[in-house]
């Protein structure tokens, strides 16, 4: 599997740090429609009447970039590459697409702790989504749907403040890192004696199901995380606010990913700047982020959920970009061919691996490299 650029900038298989798995099932027009105006920033919602989310730069990029891998040309109507999808079949459209997309190595987070393995969910699994692109699965436990799930059995605080320490030990034995939103994080851990009342009080009103949203929980949640030694993922809205946690977590030993929304990308490579264990996510688009931290600190994702097609477009969105940007230097006499693609290697998979340690994915790349 190959994710290149072009003969100036070869990228290795990319590793997309942050994903949430492709649905399992067969989607008509509206069901798709629905999925694409989600990932175009439309919250899920229905075009209005006489529009398209095909129309949108993510529906363009889908109608470039998907047609070809399921054997038809680019820019077909919409209507004909959903019944070519449909003429596939789920399964078998899936595998096509993600086996297109270049990316070798999937961090999947998931949205539950402790799946019955007998009952597939709606969307793939790390493995599941692995096994379709023929490449490597890694999961992210995200900690407040693995609260709601204890707290769903723990009778009392006492109950669940040991069964949260209990799986959030049992997690960090299967997961590659942890992930966690959070809008405001101070520099100290939540004192104990809050965290307990605030638990209290939240068990005995949440409906089953319902995860944690309360500040202090959330807190309490994050640093026992960081306990734990595996890297942290912090989907957050501006990075800045949990300036006084990156600061406190700093030679502890735990790495922090921001994973900042739009516009605050950039917010997160400076702070990633700033702090030695702090790393931040660039999505598909790295051009606005390469300028404000040293590459080393970057991470390439899709943020894929539903559709596979958001992977295949969100993994040629990043090499067209980085190949532009590597081609930019080198006109410009900034770095030779061999530094361009020495950093597009590094935002593209080499620092993932290292953050995430995954050494056996990069003993496969390497050995696939050299074939």
């Amino acid at each position: 599997m190959s994710g290149g650029t072009d003969a100036r900038t070869p990228l290795p298989p990319l590793v997309d740090q942050h994903s949430h798995g492709a649905l399992h099932t067969e989607l008509g027009l509206g069901a798709f429609e629905t999925h694409l105006a989600a990932a175009a920033g439309a919250g899920g919602t229905t075009a209005p009447s006489g529009t398209t989310y095909f129309d949108s730069w993510t529906g363009l990029a889908v109608r470039r970039w998907c047609p070809p891998l399921l054997g038809l040309e680019a820019y077909c109507p919409p209507v004909r590459y959903l019944a070519r999808r449909r003429e596939l079949g789920a399964y078998r459209a899936g595998r096509l697409l993600l086996r297109g997309a270049g990316i070798g190595t999937f961090l999947l987070e998931a949205d539950t702790f402790l799946l019955d393995s007998g009952a597939p969910g709606e969307r793939t699994s790390a493995a599941e989504l692995a096994a379709a692109a023929d490449g490597r699965g890694h999961e992210i436990v995200r900690l407040e749907p693995l609260a709601g799930q204890v707290a769903d059995t723990s009778g009392g605080v006492d109950a669940f403040m040991g069964n949260t320490a209990e799986a959030l030990y049992a997690a960090a034995q299967h997961a590659t890192a942890f992930a966690c939103g959070v809008t405001l994080a101070d520099g100290a851990p939540p004192d104990p004696r809050q965290v307990r009342r605030v638990a209290g009080s939240w068990l005995n009103s949440r409906p089953t199901g319902a995860r944690p949203t309360d500040p202090h929980l959330l807190r309490h949640l994050l640093w026992s995380a960081v306990a734990t030694g595996l890297p942290v993922q912090l989907h957050c809205g501006d990075p800045r606010s949990l300036a006084g946690f990156l600061r406190a977590t700093a030679g502890l030993g735990t790495d922090l990913v921001l994973l900042a929304r739009e516009p605050h990308h950039r917010h997160g490579a400076q702070l990633a700047a700033a702090f030695p264990h702090v790393y931040a996510d660039v999505g598909p688009r790295p051009e606005e982020t390469l300028g404000r931290a040293p590459f080393g600190k970057l991470l390439f994702s899709t943020g894929a959920r539903a559709l596979p097609e958001l992977y295949v477009t969100g993994a040629r969105l990043f090499a067209r970009a980085m190949s532009r940007l590597a081609a930019e230097w080198i006109a410009d006499g900034v770095c030779s061919p061999a530094e361009a693609r020495r950093i597009a290697g590094l935002v593209a998979a080499g620092t993932a691996r290292r953050v995430y340690r995954l050494e056996a994915d990069a003993s496969t790349a390497a050995a696939g490299s050299t074939g």
